[in-house]
């Protein structure tokens, strides 16, 4: 595995001059200018490993020891290559003090990251992906609602049927009535926007290759799951089991789980501003017949029609549509800002790992790495 320390030697990614240098380093090219650059489809950079599992951490302090017992038990029966990469994704409890203890024990086959700040589950899980060296890469959550025992059958079914891409989807999900209600209107909303009947779940596998294309894309409000249907067709589902949680809560409200919704639509979809085009038609439709109607009414019997009250309706109708308008348009705009701006996803403020001649390489507190990935 590479090096940050040497790679930037200064701390920080600068994406202006630095950019060239971490695309040689993931796909083993040089960017547009210095020669002809190879998409991600073209990635054929060798696997240091065979399989990678990538866990966001937060506030699981109380899971994480059992949690990577069962993994490394598990992952144990397919293969001794693998990497288990743990990002604490700025958890407020003592989260990252165990992940170094358990760093410990498991020597070379943890990665711990540590982030600067809490910056969401999905770009948590793209700093993991770009961390990533397996053949073969999980996501699961660290909760031990998906049992590791099951990644056996994950890795099983992307080999045997040539996929991209294998979900884990459970038969009955033990969550809250709320978190299956917030879950549901994202899944609504992804197979809507995909057209995919696959449900997306935190628990999923898929190839090298894959992982390392969505790097490409520089989004801050990302989410993983539109990336990866973005960038294949080749998805399929595997049924496996879900267990109820154990410790601690959800890291999802509500309120979250609608924000994921949103940045699915307005990140991968223009049915928004087509939704409020239609209603834009539909109002001014129905003011002209209005108007029409009132006009025979007018000439059919000569007589004014009192129009104070349908005239405030009308404006009411319309100023309302106007400012929905508005409002979808600005959602957009404002992301456009915030885009072009180049905010960083995530900041690695420790990562401790061992390079591929196995020696450590533990970045200070000190030197946090600005990633736009």
């Amino acid at each position: 595995m590479a090096n940050l320390s040497a790679m930037f030697p200064n701390g920080v990614f600068n994406p202006k001059t630095q950019r060239a240098q971490l695309i040689m380093r993931t796909f083993g090219t040089a960017p547009h200018g210095a020669s002809a650059l190879k998409l991600p489809n073209f990635d054929d950079t060798p696997a240091e490993l065979d399989l990678s599992v990538v866990i966001p951490v937060y506030n699981s302090a109380g899971t994480l020891a059992t949690l990577l017992a069962r993994l490394t038990q598990a992952i144990e029966t397919v293969t001794q290559s693998y990497e288990i990469i743990l990002v604490d994704d700025g958890s407020r409890d003592d989260s990252w003090t165990v992940i170094q203890s358990l760093r410990e024990t498991y020597g070379d086959h943890l990665v711990a990251v540590q982030l600067m700040r809490n910056y969401g589950q999905h770009n948590t899980l793209m700093c993991g992906l770009g961390m990533a060296c397996g053949e073969y890469v999980v996501t699961m959550d660290d909760d031990l609602q998906n049992p590791p025992e099951e990644i056996p059958k994950l890795l099983a079914h992307i080999k045997q049927h040539g996929l991209d891409l294998v979900y884990g989807c459970p038969s009955r999900r033990n969550h809250a009535a709320w978190r299956n209600l917030g879950a549901n209107i994202v899944w609504h909303f992804y197979r809507t926007v995909f057209r995919n009947p696959v449900t997306p779940t935190p628990f999923r596998i898929m190839r090298r290759q894959l992982a390392k294309s969505v790097l490409f894309y520089d989004l801050n409000f990302t989410y993983l799951d539109g990336l990866l249907a973005w960038c294949t067709s080749r998805i399929a589902g595997v049924e496996v089991e879900h267990h109820p949680r154990t410790q601690g809560n959800s890291g999802y409200s509500l309120s979250k789980l609608l924000s994921l919704a949103l940045n699915l639509y307005t990140n991968f979809s223009l049915i928004p501003l087509q939704i409020v085009s239609g209603l834009g038609f539909i109002t001014a439709t129905t003011g002209f017949l209005v108007g029409i109607y009132y006009l025979f009414q007018y000439l059919a019997s000569s007589i004014v029609v009192p129009g104070f009250a349908s005239t405030i309706i009308a404006i009411l109708i319309l100023g309302g549509a106007q400012l929905l308008a508005l409002g979808v348009i600005g959602e957009y705009l404002g992301r456009l800002h915030l885009n072009v701006n180049r905010k960083p996803q995530y900041v690695i403020r420790h990562l401790n790992k061992s390079n591929s001649q196995g020696v450590e390489d533990s970045t200070p507190l000190e030197q946090p790495y600005a990633t736009h990935v």
